[in-house]
């Protein structure tokens, strides 16, 4: 009897057993997620703090560290970013703040901000000793580059703030470039000019005596409730951020690290600067802090942009392309 009960209780688990496997469904499957197809980023950068930001992410994507791929073209003129953004050549580029909003109106919003790269980088300079505030160059021969770009703009800004726009406005001599407006310098003893770092710094070397009398930054943050300038962005081509959205968030880490490792590491970073060519590297060290080098996003980009451009717009409007962006320009305004 015990033996037949034994074997009921055998089957019966056994059909349990069976019967369980058959109810348990299999796991269901997810569906892969398809891999953004990865492409070469072209970046295009001008021969001064703009490239002296992406230094550290230039050096790692040379030894094959990055996470993407990237070509890396440096320019002396900004100009030459403009027609290559708008027929495809290059995908990203470091450009003048003001220039970005010309280019963004010009093409419908062929193009957007992905962050503010450089605040202040224009100072006056004098050989003598007589500029203490702006007020001091009513009257003055003022040596300066950047004619048409955004130095003349937010020089003109300053001179109309302060008072200096009328009979008391200093002469302008516009130079071609730095090298041009060194040979005045060098040969004028009372000499006062408007000059971008780090090329004040190289200047210094050349010029005894030359030194910053005012920090054009500074001079804003008086007329502006203590917002900075905002003198160079990172944009990149709309059509190139909607289809590799993936690389290009890539991007924005390795940029924002890079610009991190070269103010906190002033020395390896020069050097990498004078690898580069991009200046010499004692230049280079003594200039970093001077340059103002940074990655602002999110609001932070939209305050700093938004109220430079709206009070290039009120002294002229064409130096933003005739009309103020909309909302449309920022790329963190989409996230």
């Amino acid at each position: 009897m015990k033996k037949i009960v034994s074997l009921i209780l055998a089957v019966l688990m056994l059909a349990c057993l069976f019967t369980g496997c058959a109810n348990n469904d299999p796991a269901p499957t997810e569906t892969p997620v398809a891999a953004e197809e990865q492409t070469t980023i072209r970046v295009g950068a001008m021969t001064g703090p703009t490239a002296m930001g992406m230094v550290k992410l230039m050096d790692e994507s040379d030894k094959g560290e990055s996470a993407n791929k990237y070509e890396f073209s440096l320019q002396t003129e900004a100009t030459a970013f403009a027609p290559a953004l708008t027929k495809g050549e290059i995908d990203i580029a470091a450009v003048p703040a003001n220039l970005a909003s010309v280019i963004y109106n010009n093409t419908n919003g062929g193009i957007k901000v992905l962050a503010v790269n450089a605040t202040g980088v224009l100072y006056i300079v004098e050989r003598g000793d007589s500029i203490s505030s702006f007020a001091d160059l009513a009257g003055k021969k003022l040596y300066a580059t950047g004619e048409g770009a955004t130095p003349e703009f937010a020089l003109r800004y300053l001179l109309k703030a302060n008072g200096l726009d009328g009979d008391n406005a200093p002469t302008i001599q516009w130079c071609a470039d730095t090298t041009e407006a060194l040979s005045y310098i060098s040969k004028d003893e009372n000499a006062v000019a408007m000059l971008p770092q780090p090329f004040v710094t190289a200047a210094q070397t050349k010029v005894e005596g030359l030194k910053v009398a005012l920090n054009l930054n500074e001079e804003w943050q008086k007329v502006n409730d203590g917002a900075s300038m905002a003198t160079g962005v990172i944009v990149v081509r709309t059509e190139f951020a909607e289809k590799y959205p993936q690389q290009l968030e890539k991007f924005m880490q390795e940029y924002a690290a890079s610009v991190k490792f070269v103010n906190e590491n002033t020395e390896q970073a020069a050097e990498l600067i004078g690898n580069y060519e991009i200046v010499k590297a004692p230049i280079a060290l003594k200039a970093l802090p001077y340059c103002n080098i940074c990655c602002l996003t999110g609001d932070e980009l939209k305050d700093c942009l938004g109220g430079y451009l709206s009070a290039l717009y009120e002294m002229n409007p064409q130096s933003v392309g005739g009309k103020l962006p909309d909302d449309g320009l920022y790329y963190a305004a989409e996230k």
